[in-house]
C-alpha cells in the first residue's frame, strides 16, 4: 500500500498525498475531480505513469479524503445552480493555490499537471495564476465554465441529487449506480472495482458536505474563458465522446479557448478511467509531457 503523507500548503490547509515512482523523475501531479479522493486515480494507472519514469503525485483536494475540511455548511444544490454562493466560500483559485502550495511543500519549482473533471479546472487555473509552475497541462473530461457547454445530462443531475449514503454499503452501491450511468459505455464496466474503491473512500472520509462546497467553488468561479485565452503552457485536452457528466462540448471549447492546445477525443470514453483506456491515456499524458505528438508511443 502506498504511504499517505501530509503537507502544509498554507492558509491553514493540509493536503494528504501519495507518491509513486522514481523520486528523481520528472514530477507529474494528478488533480482529482469533484468529490473525488486521490483514490480516483487507480493504483494501476499511477503505476503505468511511474513506469514511464515519472514521479507521480496524487492528492486529496481540500474538503475530501484526509485533507483539511471546511466547517461551513454547503449551500443547497438549488442555490448553487442559481448562483447564490456564500461570500466566504472558496473558489477554484483557492484550490489552485492549494496545488501550488503542495509544489512548494515538496520543493518542486514546477511539475506536469494532469487534471480530471474539476481537477482539470483546477489545473487550468494553476496554469493561469502560476504559469511558471506548470511544465505541461493535460486537461481531461473538463470544461471552461462557459454556461452553455460541458453541462451534465439531466439524467445525471437526477442521480447526483439523490440522498447521500449513510453506510459503507450504500456508498459502494451509489458509486456503482452513478458510474454505470456516467462511465465509459465503450469499455467494459468493472462494478466490483468501482464499489471497492468507493468503500475505501468511505473508510477515509464519510462526509459528503465537501462535495457540495467544491461544487459551489466551481459555480463561484463562473466562466473562465477570458483568462484561459491567456494560457501559454503546452496543453493537451482529452475528452470522451460518451461523457454524461461533462458534455464533450466542454473539451472542444477548452481546446478552442487555450491557444496552441491539442484535442484528443477518445471513442467510447465517458466520465471515468476504465482499465481498457489506461494504456492510451498514459501514452497521451507521457507523450505530451515529453513533447511528442499525442499518439506517438512514449
Amino acid at each position: 500500500m502506498t504511504e499517505e503523507r501530509f503537507a502544509d500548503v498554507g492558509r491553514g490547509i493540509t493536503l494528504c498525498y501519495t507518491e509513486t515512482g522514481d523520486p528523481g523523475g520528472p514530477p507529474l501531479v494528478l488533480v482529482a475531480g469533484l468529490g473525488m479522493q486521490l483514490l480516483s486515480w487507480p493504483t494501476g494507472f499511477r503505476d503505468l505513469l511511474a513506469e514511464r519514469g515519472y514521479r507521480v503525485i496524487a492528492f486529496d483536494n481540500r474538503d475530501v479524503g484526509r485533507s483539511t475540511h471546511a466547517d461551513y455548511r454547503p449551500p443547497p444544490l438549488t442555490a448553487i445552480l442559481r448562483g447564490r454562493i456564500p461570500p466566504d466560500a472558496y473558489h477554484l483559485g483557492d484550490l489552485a493555490r492549494d496545488t501550488a502550495g503542495l509544489l512548494d511543500a515538496l520543493e518542486l519549482p514546477s511539475a506536469h499537471l494532469v487534471g480530471a473533471s474539476m481537477g482539470g479546472m483546477i489545473a487550468q487555473t494553476v496554469a493561469v495564476q502560476f504559469p511558471s509552475r506548470v511544465r505541461t497541462l493535460t486537461s481531461i473530461m473538463s470544461t471552461t465554465g462557459a454556461r452553455k457547454v460541458g453541462r451534465p445530462a439531466l439524467s445525471t443531475w437526477a442521480l447526483l441529487a439523490g440522498r447521500p449514503p449513510r453506510t459503507r454499503a450504500e456508498a459502494a452501491a451509489r458509486a456503482v449506480r452513478i458510474f454505470r450511468h456516467i462511465g465509459s459505455h465503450g469499455f467494459p464496466f468493472d462494478g466490483d472495482a468501482v464499489g471497492a474503491r468507493a468503500g475505501e473512500a468511505w473508510d477515509r472520509d464519510r462526509s459528503s458536505a465537501g462535495t457540495g462546497r467544491q461544487l459551489a467553488a466551481i459555480y463561484a468561479s463562473g466562466d473562465r474563458t477570458r483568462e484561459l485565452r491567456e494560457v501559454r503552457v503546452p496543453t493537451l485536452v482529452v475528452h470522451g465522446d460518451r461523457d454524461r457528466m461533462v458534455h464533450p462540448s466542454g473539451g472542444r471549447v477548452t481546446h478552442e479557448t487555450i491557444p496552441g492546445s491539442r484535442l484528443v477525443v477518445i471513442p467510447g470514453l465517458g466520465h471515468d478511467l476504465p482499465v481498457g483506456a489506461w494504456p492510451r491515456l498514459a501514452q497521451l499524458i507521457a507523450g505530451h509531457a515529453q513533447d511528442r505528438p499525442a499518439d506517438v508511443p512514449a
